[in-house]
């Protein structure tokens, strides 16, 4: 059987605009308030979204192992769309360049508010699937990266629900 390549999920969050919810997913300074991995991000424009292109690094944690990683910006349409690649990993600093992963948020009007579907894109695909299998249980402590991200997104979700229908109540 291959190797799942990518997961996603979906959240309508109440009473919520699809630019609010842009607001919030496009500065990656705010993502560890919702993500149960992502601890923070340091980047030159935070507080307001982050135009295509733009660089960040983020912070990571995960059975107390900690990592940074280097992002890059790939998609920022006001209301619709937010997307980065994951393009360097290290310990201290992502000094180690290669595909890691997409992450995308997309955004669509609902009747009760915005439709949020986030969605995790593994970007080692030129991993055999015995070596990813392998390292994926090591690191996850039993689990595929698809079934581990596909926890991490309902929980992300969930989060970023509860936080942005309690602001704007």
């Amino acid at each position: 059987m291959p190797r799942e390549m990518s997961v996603q999920d979906t959240v309508t969050i109440a009473g919520v605009s699809p630019q609010e919810v842009f607001e919030a997913i496009s500065d990656p300074s705010r993502m560890g308030r919702w993500s149960p991995e992502n601890t923070g991000a340091v980047i030159e424009t935070a507080g307001g979204p982050a135009p295509v292109g733009t660089s960040f690094v983020g912070a990571n944690s995960r059975f107390g192992a900690k990592w940074h990683t280097r992002c890059v910006v790939t998609a920022s349409d006001p209301g619709r769309r937010f997307a980065f690649d994951v393009k360097a990993i290290g310990l201290r600093k992502p000094g180690l360049k290669a595909r890691i992963a997409t992450w995308e948020y997309r955004l669509e009007p609902s009747t009760d508010g915005t439709s949020v579907t986030e969605v995790w894109t593994d970007g080692r695909s030129g991993w055999p699937a015995f070596a990813a299998k392998g390292f994926d249980k090591v690191v996850t402590r039993g689990s595929t990266f698809a079934d581990w991200q596909r926890g991490n997104i309902a929980r992300t979700l969930a989060n970023l629900k509860k936080d942005l229908e309690r602001t704007s109540a």
